[in-house]
């Protein structure tokens, strides 16, 4: 499993060919809050969201990468996720960067470290940053055990965690994109 970023949650939770992708604004410098309506979120082409939890100026520089490697591929998340991960793991200047990404789309959720890691999560729930665990789990009940859409589970999700971790507020920012708009 990716190293805990203490920085941010950001959440993923796919139903029925939507996927919602959920962030916190909270930007914290140690123990204090210095912003409190970040945005973490990418929507790219409109068919592929990414967000970020870690240092902004890394997780910027890998939307950046990203977003290059989805023109590459394609348009190919997957494709583009590993091809990234692969650029990640031997650039010196990148592997120095402090930051996880979650991206997918409306067939596809994956987590990405500095590592090389490209985790495919077995559930349609991927969560990173502090608050991610907590997110995480609250959706995996959601999903499992109500009939809540992708957005209703990723939101009440999110106040969950930002109940519970100390890095994560309730300014949430949520954005969608659907398996008709493929």
């Amino acid at each position: 499993m990716p190293e805990l970023i203490h920085a941010t949650t950001v959440l993923a939770v796919r139903r029925n060919g939507i996927l919602a992708m959920a962030a916190d604004g909270q930007v914290t410098m140690g123990d204090i809050v210095m912003k409190r309506k970040a945005r973490k979120l990418r929507t790219f082409q409109g068919k592929v969201l990414a967000g970020f939890a870690g240092t902004a100026a890394d997780g910027l520089a890998l939307f950046d990468r990203f977003e290059n490697q989805l023109e590459r591929n394609g348009g190919k998340v997957q494709r583009a996720a590993i091809e990234l991960a692969k650029e990640w793991r031997t650039d010196r200047y990148l592997r120095r960067l402090n930051a996880q990404l979650l991206v997918g789309d409306a067939s596809t959720i994956l987590m990405l470290s500095g590592d090389g890691e490209v985790i495919d999560p077995e559930e349609d729930v991927a969560a990173i940053g502090s608050g991610g665990p907590f997110a995480q789990s609250a959706a995996i009940s959601l999903l499992r055990h109500t009939a809540l859409d992708a957005t209703e589970i990723a939101r009440a999700a999110m106040e969950i965690a930002a109940d519970l971790c100390i890095y994560t507020n309730h300014e949430i920012t949520l954005e969608t994109v659907d398996s008709s708009n493929v």
